[in-house]
């Protein structure tokens, strides 16, 4: 399968972080492309400034038989009123991540794989092809700060992409670099264990082409058995060797500091020097949602982060202390999906007593239905006195606005609604 061998794109959820990065991508390409998603947002109304058709609502009747390919996010069902009509009528239906590899397989494929840091290392990427003039075409699974978007159109034979292992969706690239940030159980409704995470990085190290590099920390023990069925003619980078806790960065942590080795490594594989990548990292502005200052209320700066899992929230707070020391720390959390808050309960204790003060808000079911019974008042009592159970957005922003002063640092932390918390709260 070929981008060229269609002519008129639907996208299922185009408001999608990587489903309206590749709408873009194929709207670039001279496509007629449509997409659909129940919550229209400041990425849909981009889209359609963009010449994007978009339709506010989902329904049967958005799918037109001049459509030739449809795309779907995995969180549609098999029954989706769409995906149902595209099958009566005979249209080709994908996933996105099949759709991506369709697209970036074509490049000489920069794809960021791991646990924690894919986006960031992503967006460093980006800036450091950029800054090189190697003019990249690169998805990154958040806004970049420095375009506030999440594409960007190069005209290069090089393409950088978030490689998402959930479900092995990863498994539908060829990369010629791949960067495997670190490695952890996470997407726990779907692997059972470490393990199986482990191999299905296996499966995507081998996929690597010939001649190509897998840049990787080679001290992380999880990480160095996904190395072991690497191809003869495929190269090791190690990227702690491009590890300076002194570079001086405008995000916080020793996470980031990584983040940047990998990108500083994996950069240096098609000759870019590691000074000059440096140099463009000191200018790094972040990304959307990712430790991404907001403003003040009542003159306590606040925060907005995707972080939802424990070792997620430890980085973050630690980067937040390091950047303000003198600060009290109020983290608002909202858990996301029952499966990894019951599988991994003990670890988010530990990670939200490292913060003085946190607002637990009701578990993001996302794609689930609570099968454990487990709940945020749980999860706020095994905290201890430190956590207040907060059963909704209204009354967590009036806890908040008549609470926190100049001493405070708000860091509003979760991957599905609480966002809005954070936006409000500055208003």
């Amino acid at each position: 399968m070929k981008l060229s061998d269609y002519k008129k794109i639907h996208f299922v959820g185009v408001g999608g972080i990587g489903m309206s990065a590749l709408a873009r991508l194929c709207k670039n390409e001279h496509k007629q492309v449509s997409g659909s998603d129940r919550t229209p947002s400041m990425i849909t109304e981009a889209l359609g400034a963009e010449g994007v058709r978009f339709f506010p609502s989902q329904s049967a009747t958005n799918i037109t038989p001049d459509i030739d390919l449809v795309v779907y996010t995995e969180a549609m069902p098999v029954d989706h009123e769409e995906l149902v009509a595209a099958r009566e009528q005979g249209i080709v239906i994908i996933n996105y991540f099949a759709a991506l590899g369709m697209v970036a397989n074509e490049y000489y494929l920069v794809a960021v794989a791991g646990s924690h840091g894919k986006t960031t290392t992503t967006a460093m990427l980006t800036d450091i092809f950029e800054a090189a003039g190697l003019d990249p075409t690169a998805i990154v699974g958040s806004l970049r700060a420095k375009t506030n978007s999440n594409y960007r159109s190069g005209k290069s034979k090089y393409c950088i992409v978030e490689a998402c292992e959930y479900r092995r969706d990863f498994l539908s690239l060829t990369p010629d670099i791949l960067v495997i940030t670190n490695i952890e159980h996470e997407h726990v409704d779907y692997y059972k264990n470490l393990v199986e995470v482990q191999r299905a990085f296996r499966e995507l190290v081998g996929q690597v082409r010939a001649g190509g590099f897998v840049v990787a920390n080679l001290s992380d023990e999880k990480v160095r058995p996904c190395l072991e069925e690497l191809a003869e003619d495929v190269s090791v980078i190690d990227y702690g060797k491009y590890f300076n806790p002194l570079r001086q960065l405008t995000m916080p942590g020793l996470h980031n500091q990584q983040n940047a080795a990998a990108a500083i490594a994996a950069a240096a594989q098609v000759g870019i020097v590691p000074d000059n990548a440096t140099t463009t990292l000191m200018q790094f502005a972040g990304t959307w949602r990712r430790f991404e200052y907001k403003g003040e209320v009542n003159g306590a700066k606040v925060y907005d982060d995707y972080g939802h899992h424990p070792t997620e929230i430890v980085a973050t707070i630690k980067g937040a202390r390091e950047l303000y020391p003198q600060c009290r720390l109020i983290l608002v959390f909202q858990p996301h999906t029952y499966s990894r808050t019951s599988e991994l309960f003990a670890d988010f204790v530990k990670a939200l007593v490292l913060a003085d003060k946190s607002y637990i808000l009701p578990i993001y079911a996302a794609r689930e239905e609570n099968l454990t019974g487990i709940t945020h008042i749980a999860l706020a009592q095994a905290v201890g006195t430190q956590a207040v159970v907060s059963d909704d957005f209204p009354t967590t922003l009036k806890a908040l606005r008549k609470e926190v002063g100049t001493k405070d640092l708000v860091l509003v932390m979760g991957a599905g609604d609480v966002t809005s918390i954070a936006n409000q709260l500055v208003l």
